[in-house]
């Protein structure tokens, strides 16, 4: 098919002026931009007033388990994403060895969910990406190798240090999976087992990232008290395997930790003299989410989800478990010390019988129970098999202003989308544009667009996409600058955005007037093999 987009506002992705222009589309590629006779066009859109740009890139994606039950994974594409990027946080779905299975699906169950709609033998990333295509997607997807997953299969689950053996065995399983053409490697440090690895395993895994020119991409052992040293870490990785550093949704977390941000930029900076490759995402809202199961101490889930229940329903464990958490001195991320009991609400659960949770914070689970809240949301943990999703409000708005300036900044969602999802599954990459470049003077427009398409592009190596430019494959959003916003609130998320026009996915519109069209033209952007 040949489409012909008319009299838009073209903001070619690389953080240039926007020009009005016509773009032209050939099938799968970018034909032409510029004046354009609409003589011979199959399809032919006006976009007067519009912008037209590339696609957006959502590079910390937790769609892994949804894009399989709901190709269309319609709270991304209805805010203009094209492209995906999972395998987040060193835990996602593959490699699964066949014994792994059932304690696997029960540690992703609180990030991911759970279901017996799929066939979950696929074993490894080129069995689980094949299961993708078969099933057929409408953005395109990129992943990345989990940490915890290539642990797991070469060590298990338990809390211990690698050996140089198990390091081998690690990096065999690392190879296996970058050659089904992951785009790097990716790590959890306050997931199990990823929370047990010392600094010596990770430099060792990313010199065999490096020699692929893939990225490496972490979730630091600490966002909080430690972000210092841990920080301190994640640079010295980078400097000692020659690795490219892709920090996950850069924050700040919790009051006492604020003054801490001068510190970090002047650590950015230096790493950036010192030729290291640094750059991060972050998603625009002052609350985060992930698994409720992660207020709990890392030592707590050894062994994984079945060695935790035992333990959260052991009395002796059960009281030192909330004693570390009132603990102020431990050297873990303690969200309830940056959060507060009040801060952290419930998103999803497993069962119908506690989705009167959903949306109640832990003092009011503890109200709501006639229990102390502590014991009332060890007590929910158990009865939902640790599979139990929360949000925590850590922030200020002054520090997504700050980090979203920084250049090492580019835009995702770290979106869950289960249950009473955080409102950044539905509405990041619009707010960023309706909150940060209308409402407050912190982005340009074309600024705001190069952190959300080339950017992120380049850092993960995706090719031919991006970038409006002619040959380029046609990943195409247009939206309305005047009306584009999130609606999503914490209270009421999922609501789709306002003011996305067009969304195009290799030449096929996905997404028109804010109707899904049904296509799945979407691809598996495998490293060295996307053309």
């Amino acid at each position: 098919m040949k489409l012909l987009i008319k009299n838009g506002i073209i903001m070619d992705g690389t953080g240039t002026p926007g020009v009005k222009a016509d773009l032209a589309v050939s099938g799968t590629r970018i034909e032409a931009i510029g004046a354009i006779d609409p003589v011979g066009f199959d399809h032919v859109i006006d976009a007067e007033g519009k912008v037209v740009c590339p696609g957006f890139i959502d590079t910390h994606s937790h769609s892994d388990l949804q894009i399989l039950l709901d190709p269309l994974v319609l709270p991304k594409i209805h805010q203009g994403i094209t492209t995906e990027i999972l395998g987040q946080d060193g835990i996602a779905m593959a490699p699964l060895p066949l014994d792994y299975i059932d304690a696997w699906r029960k540690n992703l169950a609180g990030l991911n969910g759970e279901t017996d709609e799929i066939d979950w033998t696929y074993e490894t990333t080129a069995g689980y990406l094949d299961l993708m295509e078969e099933r057929g997607h409408a953005p395109n997807v990129g992943y990345l190798v989990p940490h915890g997953n290539v642990r797991m299969e070469a060590m298990g689950l338990g809390n211990k240090t690698a050996t140089s053996r198990d390091i081998k065995a690690m990096k065999k399983v690392l190879n296996r999976e970058m050659d089904a053409g992951a785009l790097g490697l990716s790590t959890g440090l306050i997931y199990i087992p990823c929370a047990y690895a010392d600094t010596r395993e990770l430099i060792a895994l990313c010199k065999v990232v490096a020699k692929r020119d893939g990225v490496f991409v972490i979730h630091q052992r600490s966002e909080a008290d430690g972000i210092i040293l841990s920080m301190e870490e994640v640079i010295r990785i980078g400097r000692e395997s020659g690795v490219k550093i892709h920090f996950s949704h850069m924050k700040m977390c919790g009051k006492k930790n604020w003054d801490k941000l001068p510190v970090i930029f002047k650590m950015l900076d230096a790493a950036a003299k010192e030729g290291i490759s640094i750059s991060f995402d972050q998603y625009p809202y002052v609350a985060g989410s992930t698994m409720l199961g992660a207020i709990l101490p890392p030592w707590a889930h050894d062994g994984g989800t079945d060695r935790l229940l035992e333990r959260l329903t052991t009395p002796d464990l059960r009281e030192a478990i909330i004693e570390d958490i009132k603990s102020e001195d431990g050297d873990w991320d303690n969200f309830i010390s940056f959060a507060g009991l009040a801060g952290i609400f419930i998103t999803s659960t497993r069962t119908d019988k506690n989705k009167c949770f959903i949306g109640k914070n832990l003092v009011e689970i503890g109200t709501l129970t006639g229990k102390d809240p502590y014991e009332a949301v060890l007590d929910l943990l158990v009865e939902e098999k640790n599979a139990v999703g929360m949000v925590d409000f850590y922030g200020t708005e002054e520090h997504v202003m700050e980090f979203i300036r920084r250049p090492e900044q580019n835009v995702c969602t770290d979106g869950l989308l289960g249950g009473k999802p955080h409102p950044r599954a539905y509405g990041a990459f619009p707010r960023v544009i309706s909150e940060y470049v209308k409402k407050r003077p912190v982005l340009s427009m074309e600024t705001a667009v190069h952190k959300m398409t080339g950017k992120p592009a380049k850092v993960f190596n995706l090719e031919d996409r991006g970038i409006l430019k002619k040959g380029n494959l046609a990943d195409i959003l247009v939206f309305d600058p005047e009306t584009i916003c999130d609606r999503g609130t914490y209270e009421e998320p999922d609501q789709f955005p306002d003011g996305i026009v067009l969304v195009m996915v290799n030449g096929s519109i996905i997404l028109e007037n804010g109707k899904p069209t049904g296509r799945l033209p979407g691809r598996i952007l495998r490293m060295n093999q996307q053309a």
